[in-house]
């Protein structure tokens, strides 16, 4: 395997895991990030091409994009994992988180996805991987911009896998739990596993073998893969 790939969101979570998974597979990974943190450097002597990118900046945005015309002229995938999850009680008003979700969810992978498809077209085949939520189905109470602007990101699925077929594969995978944070209480980690039937946290490896077979697959697009342990049987 070898190739440029980018992933947005590197810094900590899935997309370092990510990050570490695919440049160790012989990927090329150009990583965004947006704030400064220890596993950064770990993912620089891997080899990982780190490229800070505030998506809030629009100026940072089109330097993102120049940068990895400039770096990749012919580029592998596009793995958009970046994301933040504002409850909608958060300190900023109604209007500020919705398009503070639809910013990072939906506008520049939007914007990424249309500027950066000469270079997906220049390799023999390429993939488009749309991180989303399980909750862009189901909805939620407490973070419905959240949910709303992953609904969003995953119908994106839908018309770029037409857009840009037969040469880009455009795909998305929908997780429930995956990991829990440092600082989970116990209390709360039994309530979240008890949502699923698997009752378990599913570590990052769901999320990577999830991401190996799209990658390795040259005929599924335009769907969407749940790694949810069974929640909408609940």
């Amino acid at each position: 395997m070898s190739g440029a790939l980018l992933i947005t969101g590197v810094g900590q979570r899935i997309g370092q895991h990510l990050a570490e998974h695919l440049q160790a597979q012989g990927y090329q990974v150009i990583g965004t990030y947006r704030t400064d943190r220890p596993s950064l450097t770990g993912l620089s002597e891997q080899g990982v091409q780190l490229i800070k990118c505030d998506f809030n900046q629009p100026v940072q945005v089109a330097e993102l994009i120049a940068e990895v015309q400039r770096q990749a002229p012919a580029l592998r995938g596009i793995i958009h994992n970046a994301s933040d999850w504002l409850p909608d009680s958060s300190a900023e008003s109604a209007v500020a988180t919705l398009h503070a979700m639809m910013q990072v969810h939906v506008a520049v992978p939007y914007q990424l996805n249309l500027a950066l498809q000469d270079q997906l077209m220049a390799s023999e085949m390429a993939d488009i991987i749309h991180l989303t939520d399980y909750v862009a189905e189901k909805g939620s109470r407490k973070h419905i911009a959240y949910a709303a602007s992953k609904a969003a990101l995953a119908n994106m699925t839908l018309s770029f896998a037409q857009l840009l077929a037969p040469k880009v594969k455009v795909n998305s995978i929908a997780p429930a739990l995956i990991l829990f944070n440092d600082g989970d209480s116990e209390e709360y980690k039994q309530k979240v596993r008890a949502k699923s039937l698997m009752n378990k946290e599913a570590g990052a490896d769901e999320i990577l073998q999830a991401v190996d077979y799209l990658l390795q697959s040259r005929y599924v697009t335009g769907r969407s893969l749940a790694v949810d342990g069974g929640r909408h049987l609940k």
